[in-house]
């Protein structure tokens, strides 16, 4: 993939204030609505792609703006500050999308990316299963060739965007070989044999569907393998450590949004004649959510630029991932308790924020799973 470009300073603050512009209009209001009724926001994510958002750090030959990390971050922590399931679906996508734009041919990439990047194909990443979440080399979905097709069996795990998704960036393994017989698909919605079971009912991130995946001799031509057969371990890996960092900017964003709520509350929540914000006990409290979410800020935004400037940044996502994800749980906690009872209630946004916020800490490699891949990192292993 060619280099991303950085934007001039006016230019990457012209996108930002298109995206909050976006964010206030076409997301805020219906975000508690669509999160209430668990519904889908397919059609914001089409105005997403209308706008040019779903395809920032991919080529601009293939539909893309070739942005750099440190841009589309911002661009991605703006969309979560307002809705989070659409900034973690814009995250998702965009992983999604990682296999085709870094290992497709270029047939497959005229074929299928340009409506992948624009908006017009959601995509969803179907690598986990309910034996094989941590341990991902231990996934069973099997593929075998069968003339010009594959065919498919088995079941994917907790998949964002199952059942809505356009396309299946999916890991499926082709041979016994451990981690080395894993390959990746390129998988359509519609593909007889493809199904999905119901939605789970989850904590948070209700309007962002998660389901399982179901192939039961699904027929998948063989001209949709991406990579060499084998390759898709390292595919997989590969597109987690830039999805961490996604995850990371999705987490500062919903801190952020649950800072700003408990700063309006405590300004204007009056008690013992004045403002609640004046007590020196919800002051500090305020001030250590702040260095929170602007440290997390900071950690994600240096491992993007270490991955712009193609530097190692494997160790740095997987900080960045940890640190901003342990601080919105700790943010969002505390502003429910900035708000009291009221926090508590369904008439403030942040005990949903609370409930949003416990996920980040475990998708996309848990928490525990970073905590290794930083000490493995550092021990050279």
């Amino acid at each position: 993939m060619p280099a991303e470009r950085l934007l001039p300073s006016t230019e990457a603050e012209d996108l930002l204030k298109l995206t909050r512009e976006i964010a206030r209009d076409e997301l805020a209001p219906l975000a508690a609505e669509y999160e209430e009724q668990a519904r889908f926001p397919r059609e914001q994510f089409r105005l997403l792609g209308r706008s040019g958002l779903l395809g920032l750090p991919y080529p601009e030959r293939w539909g893309g703006a070739a942005l750099s990390y440190e841009v589309y971050l911002q661009v991605l922590e703006e969309v979560a500050t307002a809705w989070m399931s659409v900034g973690v679906g814009l995250s998702v996508h965009t992983m999604s999308c990682y296999a085709l734009a870094e290992h497709g041919t270029d047939e497959q990439r005229g074929r299928w990316l340009p409506d992948m990047l624009g908006g017009e194909l959601l995509g969803a990443y179907a690598l986990s299963e309910s034996h094989a979440g941590s341990d991902a080399a231990a996934l069973s979905t099997r593929a075998r060739r069968d003339g010009d097709d594959y065919v498919v069996n088995g079941t994917k795990a907790w998949i964002t965007h199952g059942g809505q998704a356009d396309f299946y960036t999916t890991m499926v393994r082709t041979s016994d070989d451990g981690g080395r017989g894993i390959s990746c698909l390129l998988v359509e919605a519609g593909t007889p044999g493809l199904g999905f079971a119901a939605p789970e009912k989850k904590m948070g991130l209700t309007g962002s569907t998660t389901t399982q995946v179901l192939f039961e001799g699904a027929r998948v031509g063989a001209d949709r393998l991406l990579g060499a057969e084998g390759q898709g371990f390292k595919i997989a890996l590969n597109a987690l450590n830039s999805g961490r960092l996604g995850i990371a900017a999705c987490a500062v964003g919903l801190a952020q949004a649950a800072l700003d709520e408990a700063v309006a509350y405590a300004k204007q929540r009056v008690q013992f004649g004045r403002a609640i914000a004046e007590f020196q006990g919800v002051e500090f409290l305020l001030a250590d959510m702040a260095a929170a979410v602007e440290s997390a800020r900071a950690t994600y935004l240096e491992a993007a630029r270490r991955r712009d400037r193609g530097l190692p940044f494997v160790r740095q996502a997987s900080i960045a991932k940890l640190i901003a994800t342990d601080a919105a749980m700790r943010v969002t906690t505390d502003a429910v308790q900035v708000l009291g009872g009221a926090g508590y209630t369904r008439d403030f946004p942040v005990e949903r924020y609370l409930r949003e916020a416990k996920v980040p800490q475990i998708f996309e490699g848990t928490n525990q799973i970073q905590r290794m891949v930083i000490a493995r990192q550092l021990r050279g292993a």
